[in-house]
């Protein structure tokens, strides 16, 4: 075990239990009161100058990985919530995933293998927009889609916690070789998505991102949202907590995302590398030849 296991997830009253008592149907879906919208994309924006601050160190230092996973409905927020927390910090060491209905190549391979081919490296942080939940989501509530990954040995009674299992057992061996994971589910509600879609529809600079399946997909919110119960219960663990984050504010989302962020990141101690004596010395050496060129 290394020390990366020695890792807490940074306090949040959001952040799900290890337990199993997490319930979506009392789950905040907004913040409670008003909200200063100005207010709350000024504070965004200073945490997002600090995260650019800590992915520098992060870099430098080496040692850790840093995986933040996005999950929610369609029009829950994801995009611009990764766009703006993440604005700014060095895309050499910062790196984006997105993943859709796997494709044949990646069919003819287990769930997990096209997760690990984008896994972050050390010193770099990675988002996964959507991610190998999407296996104990969108397949639950369509199990139509088991078909084609041609399983040997499917039990449609217990592929579910087969999943979960792989699921666990996967971030943990993450966890012991220095990828700290942590995921977001950003809780929108029905009405706020139902808002979130007719805009897409009256806005023409939005009609691009309209899909005629989410009106078709909405008709199932009581089986997702059950699966996202299930699956947050299942998989929220000390080394690889989630947070179910109010999503119908965006601007409060994406604070609280922010702020969950950055603490990840302070979390882990990470600094600029100190040099010993003998390197001090070499880089006064280099000054002398440098200043006499």
């Amino acid at each position: 075990m290394t020390v990366d296991r020695k890792w807490e997830a940074p306090p949040s009253e959001f952040l799900v239990p290890y337990d199993g008592t997490f319930r979506i149907a009392t789950a905040p879906t907004a913040p409670s009161g008003e909200v200063d919208k100005v207010a709350l994309k000024a504070a965004r924006r200073e945490r997002t100058e600090g995260i650019y601050e800590l992915q520098r160190k992060l870099y430098a230092d080496n040692r850790y990985a840093v995986l933040f996973v996005f999950q929610a409905m369609d029009a829950g927020g994801k995009d611009g919530t990764i766009r703006n927390v993440f604005t700014g910090v060095n895309p050499a060491g910062f790196q984006v995933s997105s993943f859709k209905a796997p494709s044949e190549e990646e069919l003819e391979h287990d769930f997990l293998w096209r997760i690990a081919k984008r896994l972050p490296e050390r010193g770099r942080i990675g988002v996964f927009n959507r991610s190998h939940y999407e296996e104990a989501l969108i397949v639950r509530v369509h199990p139509e889609f088991l078909e084609s990954q041609r399983l040997p040995n499917l039990n449609r009674e217990t592929i579910w916690n087969e999943r979960f299992e792989s699921i666990r057992n996967f971030e943990e061996h993450l966890a012991d070789n220095g990828t700290i994971t942590v995921k977001f589910f950003l809780n929108v509600s029905r009405e706020q998505q139902k808002h979130r879609l007719l805009r897409r529809i009256d806005k023409p600079s939005r009609n691009w991102k309209f899909n005629l399946r989410d009106v078709k997909e909405r008709e199932r919110w009581p089986e997702y949202m059950h699966a996202f119960e299930v699956a947050l219960n299942e998989t929220s663990r000390p080394w690889a907590p989630w947070y179910a984050i109010p999503a119908d504010s965006k601007p409060y989302m994406r604070l609280q995302v922010a702020r969950i962020v950055q603490e990840t990141l302070e979390s882990l101690g990470v600094e600029f590398p100190a040099i010993d004596e003998t390197a001090r010395l070499a880089l006064g050496e280099c000054r002398k030849v440098l200043e006499r060129q």
